[in-house]
């Protein structure tokens, strides 16, 4: 195949004047040097950190269509009081996605790289809503015998985002998790891990339906946090698992607080003596996500023995080193159409991703509605 001279790709302008503008634009596609591939893109999850790029702090209530059918713009208001986290990125049009999957039609002359020419693989490393991307041998994965790029989009991010937090319980000392917004694909194969390795999960949702579709994979705790039985039924479950390792993925409000206030009054029920410090057993959750953007707010009735921080795949990667982060790499490429698998509800091509009434459907995160990206289409 010979190498196109460019490649159509999604960006993403954040203005000092507060509008964001997304847009279609043609790149020159380099030449691979020695370690590089050239991949062809054919397939891109539009995960929630990646919609937070794309989108910034926009309120894309707001947003409107202009440009032409073949290359659409849109742009959108970004509230004055969100600006001031939009700072380190005014007036640069950024690249969006940050893993995909596709065949190698390029190669430089290193054997890493010549290896993979021709070869499906998964890739890790940003600017991946393109028709064509050159990246180092390294960041890709080549897929097993048989599966597409659809089934190895998803490879990276949410795999081993869930095998971390598995990982982080562990090398914490923790026994047992917490998840919330628990129905997602992410939160899906949690349960596929936890379920496989014998390990106490109890997952928060919002609806009836994300019960139903946990309950359905053989998940055995499952709160809903709208039940007015809640924070009775969230103690219960950890008293049952013993959990004290929370990851939030709703970030705002008032949720976190009220987990580690079970996590206490868990620990409280089996407690053989009074503290006025609380108890002496740490109790922590992880915001990983921000899918409520407002401040998290929480009420101290859960002693002193606590931490709330944040977490993020990429730098837990590097804490536990090139050995650890190969270990789940394999066991992701092991079981990517079982523990791994991915679904999603749609599939669009760069045009049709910046379609205002697309745009309506996949900027809310809802579960079940998630987009599969293909650049080629």
């Amino acid at each position: 195949m010979t190498l196109p001279a460019t490649t159509l790709q999604i960006r993403t302008l954040v203005r000092s004047n507060g509008e964001l503008e997304l847009s279609l634009q043609e790149e020159p596609i380099p030449q691979p040097a020695a370690n590089e591939v050239v991949v062809r893109v054919e397939a891109a999850p539009m995960n929630p950190s990646d919609l937070g790029l794309l989108f910034g702090a926009a309120d894309m209530r707001t947003a409107k269509a202009s440009g032409t059918a073949a290359r659409p713009v849109v742009t959108a208001s970004i509230p004055e009081l969100a600006m001031k986290s939009m700072a380190a990125r005014l007036d640069q049009s950024m690249q969006v996605g940050n893993e995909g999957a596709g065949v190698v039609i390029a190669a430089g002359a290193s054997p890493a790289a010549q290896a993979l020419m021709g070869k499906t693989v998964a890739m890790i490393g940003g600017a991946m809503y393109t028709q064509y991307r050159c990246i180092d041998a390294a960041q890709c994965m080549p897929l097993p015998e048989g599966t597409t790029p659809a089934e190895g989009a998803s490879s990276f991010v949410n795999p081993l985002t869930a095998l971390g937090m598995v990982e982080t319980m562990r090398r914490e000392g923790h026994k047992a998790l917490v998840h919330t917004a628990a129905a997602s694909n992410l939160g899906q194969m949690l349960n596929r891990i936890c379920i496989q390795d014998g390990i106490g999960l109890v997952n928060i949702v919002r609806k009836k339906e994300q019960e139903d579709i946990l309950r359905a994979i053989g998940a055995k705790y499952v709160c809903n946090a709208t039940s007015p039985d809640f924070m009775h039924e969230l103690t219960d479950a950890l008293v049952a698992t013993g959990a004290t390792l929370a990851f939030d993925a709703i970030g705002g409000g008032k949720l976190a607080g009220q987990i580690l206030t079970c996590m206490e009054a868990a620990i409280n029920r089996t407690a053989k003596e009074y503290s006025r410090y609380g108890s002496s057993i740490h109790k922590q959750v992880y915001i990983y996500g921000g899918l409520d953007r407002g401040p998290t707010e929480f009420t101290r009735g859960f002693g002193m023995t606590w931490g709330m921080g944040g977490w993020l795949l990429f730098p837990f990667l590097q804490k536990i080193g090139a050995e650890g982060a190969q270990k789940l790499k394999a066991r992701v490429a092991a079981e990517l159409k079982t523990t791994f698998a991915s679904h999603y509800t749609k599939e669009v091509s760069l045009v049709e991703a910046l379609g205002l009434d697309e745009i309506a459907v996949y900027s809310k995160h809802a579960t079940g509605e998630k987009y599969l990206l293909n650049p080629n289409r």
